[in-house]
């Protein structure tokens, strides 16, 4: 029988190294791709703050190809990542909202792009080196399940790709620890078995998402009001690109105790600043739904939604709330609900769909 052909996504990471291994290990026939979206960086920069996307991780990628005996190419992503992470990016705070661009890079480039071109060279499928497994259901569809362990679990960023998609994906690591990666790097030889993880958004390794903003965009951001639930201004803000809900750090306000940023108003260009105790809501809308493990909502269903990546998770009541819109109610507050990012619902260890944070309802 003829092997499988694998194209997996090699960010010069540990995590896709290992991928690459264990997919040879099983018998497929692989090839080492990295995806160039983002090479505009001082590469010793870009070294120092562990990035995934720059030249020092094709040099790294490329030698793990040569370890592993495996062809490997860069590809070159570039225009798709501007359009579909960059510019997202930048609209979503401009717009007063914290998007989380691995999502949309996860969909649009990482799969979308990827998969389109790795099928055009012949391939079967992609991989990648994400903490979290594919499994075809009982019910006929596709969904992400939780990785064997739930402290590098990467599932909530993944809620979003198509059946299409997962039917073509392999996520070998999701089956390990992230010592036994490491320990598996080590027993091949491979020189990025200790490289360290990277933390930040790859395009802003300086973790200046505001001086990103206006150097990418070439807008002045304005500074405004600082204010009240009641609209009583408390002082100035620095542009409304430099705060999050929730945050507290930052704010340069003399208030005598804790206050924290708890509503973003782009249209008057003001910062709500509050008491911990008013960033608890109940419910949220949401829009932008991908349903994953299943097929649609079907009435109210009950499922633990994470509303960030390192959420715990909260048991709620999901119902339909128009077109290509749902309302998430939960059983107990939750706090700091922020408008762009991800909602995503689970039914036991599966990702069952997930949209964008609209709003507080």
């Amino acid at each position: 029988m003829e092997k499988k052909k694998v194209v997996v996504g090699l960010s010069g990471g540990v995590d896709s190294s290992v991928a690459a291994c264990l997919l040879k290990r099983q018998g497929y026939d692989v090839i080492g791709v990295t995806m160039q979206i983002w090479q505009e960086e001082d590469s010793d920069f870009q070294e120092e703050n562990g990035g995934c996307c720059g030249l020092s991780a094709v040099d790294d990628a490329r030698r793990v190809a040569q370890k592993l005996d495996i062809p490997y190419y860069v590809m070159n992503f570039r225009r798709e990542f501007k359009e579909k992470v960059i510019d997202y990016f930048n609209a979503e705070y401009l717009a007063g909202r914290t998007p989380n661009p691995c999502i949309a890079c996860n969909r649009y480039v990482k799969w979308e792009s990827l998969l389109k071109r790795s099928l055009d060279i012949g391939a079967d499928y992609i991989a990648t080196g994400h903490y979290a497994r594919v499994e075809k259901l009982p019910n006929g569809r596709y969904a992400i399940k939780n990785s064997v362990t739930a402290k590098k679990d990467q599932t909530y960023a993944l809620y979003n790709l198509t059946q299409e998609q997962l039917s073509r994906t392999l996520m070998p690591v999701g089956d390990y620890t992230k010592e036994e990666i490491r320990q598996i790097a080590r027993e091949e030889g491979l020189l990025v078995a200790h490289k360290k993880d990277s933390q930040e958004i790859c395009f802003v390794p300086d973790n200046d998402y505001a001086g990103f903003i206006e150097s990418s965009t070439g807008k002045k951001i304005e500074p405004g009001n600082y204010v009240l639930e009641d609209g009583t201004v408390i002082g100035q803000h620095k542009g409304i690109i430099h705060y999050t809900i929730g945050q507290r750090k930052g704010l340069n306000l003399s208030m005598g105790h804790p206050v924290f940023v708890t509503q973003i108003r782009p249209e008057t260009n003001e910062v709500v600043i509050g008491e911990n105790e008013d960033l608890f809501v109940k419910s949220l809308l949401c829009d932008r739904v991908n349903f994953m493990a299943i097929p649609e909502l079907k009435g109210e269903m009950r499922f633990l939604a994470k509303i960030r990546y390192n959420h715990q998770g909260a048991v709620c009541t999901v119902c339909p709330a128009g077109e290509d819109r749902v309302k998430v109610t939960f059983d107990e507050p939750q706090r700091a609900v922020t408008p762009g990012q991800a909602v995503v619902f689970y039914q036991g260890e599966y990702v069952a769909g997930g949209g964008i944070i609209l709003e507080p309802a």
